[in-house]
């Protein structure tokens, strides 16, 4: 007969060692992409992979220069469209929002961040290129930052919620208003954090792909100003991994290296950020 104590010992272990070996397995998915791309991508990557622009058709070399450059033009799009509306957004729901309209206004945010990408790249060719008549960057930033909102709301709520009271109370005795405590005391305390949840943000819209197809759709030559079509890294990965030639394979394996770089260095970055923030409330 097994006494309790024994049952509990029995089961503690097993349950430790289920949850251990689920965390292992979780942890291992991340160390293989990571280990696969960079065993199919390293060895492709060179100065002329970030310096040329594509090679032509058939032919082999050639870089991404006009990817990485069109990707960066479209988050930067994307950034002066989501942050300041998803910014000012948090700060009304945490400082100002009454019960019924915030209550809504939470809602509405959540659904549209469930919003799947492709239906966000079907509005935006709707109300973008089709009355424009061509594919832009501006339509493709445009997509990117509407689907930047919501997250960008709720991370600002949510810092800005983690700030203490004491603060706001504090401020508000010595005569400020209420809109100067959160623009010169509350804002610079979650300052960190905001800019955490933004960091995610851009991160966690950098390798969307669905958006791009219907707004940017591509180009291989490098595209100046903001009305004509550009490429990105994640659809040329696309485009290049579907086609038949080998050399563009391994190109795609080493552009979805660098973009999976930069993902996990915003990443680590915005962690780094946040846990100062952590330490800055404590103290």
């Amino acid at each position: 007969m097994i006494s309790r104590r024994t049952r509990r010992k029995i089961t503690n272990f097993v349950m430790f060692a289920m949850t251990g070996l689920c965390a292992a397995v979780a942890v291992s998915v991340l160390f293989f992409i990571l280990g696969y791309l960079l065993w199919q991508g390293g060895r492709t990557l060179n100065w002329q992979f970030f310096t040329q622009l594509p090679a032509p058709v058939g032919e082999t070399g050639g870089g991404f220069a006009n990817a990485i450059i069109g990707s960066a033009k479209l988050l930067l799009l994307a950034s002066l469209i989501g942050v300041p509306i998803g910014f000012l957004g948090g700060v009304y729901l945490a400082e100002f929002g009454g019960t019924t309209w915030a209550f809504i206004v939470r809602y509405t945010t959540d659904l549209l961040n469930g919003v799947p990408s492709i239906v966000m790249g079907i509005f935006a060719y709707a109300l973008i290129v089709l009355p424009m008549k061509h594919f832009s960057t501006f339509a493709g930033g445009v997509a990117l930052g509407v689907m930047m909102i919501p997250i960008a709301v709720r991370s600002t709520e949510e810092f800005l919620r983690a700030v203490p009271n004491s603060l706001r109370e504090g401020a508000l005795a010595l005569g400020a208003t209420k809109w100067r405590a959160i623009a010169t005391v509350v804002i610079p305390a979650a300052m960190r954090g905001i800019i955490t949840g933004i960091m995610l943000d851009v991160a966690r819209v950098a390798g969307e792909t669905a958006p791009l197809l219907f707004t940017a759709f591509n180009n291989r030559f490098s595209s100046p100003g903001w009305n004509q079509p550009t490429s990105s890294l994640p659809v040329m990965i696309f485009t290049y991994a579907i086609a038949p030639y080998e050399d563009w394979h391994r190109q795609a394996w080493a552009a979805g290296l660098v973009l999976l770089s930069l993902v996990l260095v915003t990443n680590i970055a915005a962690r780094f950020i946040l846990r100062r923030q952590s330490l800055v409330l404590r103290g």
